[in-house]
């Protein structure tokens, strides 16, 4: 089912279903477990599929507003894992959820999912980023996930289950070095002349000039760009969202309740905060003349999107870094960090938008507003001195100082 979506309450993840026995329609979930450990299941029946269903969400809301820690119930880390995905998945962004919810499923429940909550060590906690690193994954994984496990754990402890004090103190491992920088000018300008040549050329100005989100930038729709004011909206985000159901496309999609979401096509919605802190709007000053050309020639969108597939349906994010990496090829530059063969990151365009906003005069207040960012430090990770900036900066400095610099040092 397309449109607007069934709400589910939480629930463990793909336990609810809705089904014809032959006579009726039926929706069962799982609603917990009893105090020696089984499985407690519900059930409900309607004549019709969309009756079944109402009838099913209803079940769940009584479920969760009766959901409490059974008294001497020993809880397995996969059944709190399962749990706590269906409970912040009303609360988290559909991308941070999705991470979080591929750190619990590939790494924590496959190392420790089978320990019991009240039996966990700082061993246990430890042997998750072991599994990650002797997997040669990056250390930013571990840490991450390191951060997910005691986040889920605290919230554990917050519903009343016994988690033992020495696990939530487990030091993670560093983060370790963010490869990620701003993009030389020089290599902005030859991926930009590489752009021209395509009709799509404003897709990668963007990149580079509004400082947009790559989800954001593949979300704008006509719609939202104001010619005459010269200004862009960039409040939505292009996302797929899960299904409240694994694999059940009549259970609704998983929206967090302090969003909006648009449903397009498939499981790609145009997603939003709805707290003001999630609006805003950039200039569209440098885009215009390259927006109107695009509008001309721009593959008819159903949804008004303004950089679509050339079937009019949302620009799927693998293809457009596929396309992100072919024009560095094309450009030929090459990302010079010690990384054999490492391209640019497409995010490194939006650290680049940061970064020459700062060197050309930009005040704290407006880089935050550009890159759509609540505080200053989250700001500060997208900013970049180049050498040259900070050469000149010290040589001042030292004439500060009565020290040589420059042709005095020369001459001496």
């Amino acid at each position: 089912m397309e449109g607007d979506p069934v709400s589910a309450s939480r629930r463990p993840a793909g336990t609810g279903s809705v089904y014809f026995d032959g006579r009726r329609w039926v929706g069962s979930f799982e609603a917990g477990y009893t105090s020696t450990g089984g499985r407690r299941r519900r059930v409900v029946t309607g004549r019709t599929k969309t009756l079944a269903q109402q009838k099913l969400v209803k079940a769940l809301r009584e479920a969760e507003a009766s959901e409490a820690p059974t008294s001497g119930s020993r809880p397995t880390v996969k059944r709190w894992a399962d749990t706590w995905l269906e409970t912040t998945s009303h609360d988290l962004r559909p991308g941070t959820w999705n991470a979080n919810r591929s750190l619990v499923n590939n790494w924590i429940t496959p190392t420790i999912g089978h320990r019991k909550l009240g039996d966990l060590t700082p061993a246990h906690v430890r042997s998750v980023r072991t599994a990650i690193l002797r997997a040669g994954l990056k250390t930013s994984t571990a840490a991450r996930a390191h951060t997910v496990l005691l986040w889920m754990l605290k919230d554990a402890l917050l519903e009343g289950h016994a988690v033992p004090p020495g696990v939530l103190h487990v030091d993670g491992p560093g983060v370790g070095e963010n490869d990620r920088g701003d993009i030389p000018v020089a290599d902005a300008l030859a991926i930009l002349a590489a752009a021209a040549t395509r009709p799509d050329a404003s897709r990668w100005v963007a990149a580079f000039l509004l400082g947009s989100r790559p989800a954001e930038t593949l979300g704008l729709t006509w719609d939202r760009c104001d010619f005459e004011a010269g200004t862009i909206d960039i409040s939505w985000q292009l996302k797929p969202l899960s299904y409240n159901i694994p694999r059940d496309r009549t259970s609704g999609f998983r929206v967090p309740d302090d969003h909006e979401a648009r449903h397009l096509h498939d499981a790609l919605h145009l997603v939003r905060p709805k707290t003001g802190k999630g609006k805003r709007a950039a200039s569209m000053e440098g885009m215009a003349p390259l927006l109107l050309a695009w509008r001309t020639i721009a593959p008819e969108s159903p949804y008004g999107l303004v950089w679509p597939r050339p079937d009019g349906r949302g620009r799927d994010d693998k293809k457009d870094r596929d396309e992100w990496r072919d024009l560095q090829d094309e450009a030929q530059v090459a990302c010079v960090d010690g990384t054999a063969g490492r391209r640019y990151d497409l995010y490194e365009a939006r650290h680049t938008a940061a970064t020459l906003r700062r060197a050309l005069g930009a005040d704290d207040e407006t880089i935050m507003a550009t890159l759509g960012h609540a505080s200053i430090l989250s700001s500060k990770a997208y900013l970049h001195t180049d050498n040259t900036r900070k050469s000149a900066a010290q040589a001042l400095v030292a004439e500060a100082l009565g020290l040589l610099v420059g042709d005095e040092l020369e001459q001496a």
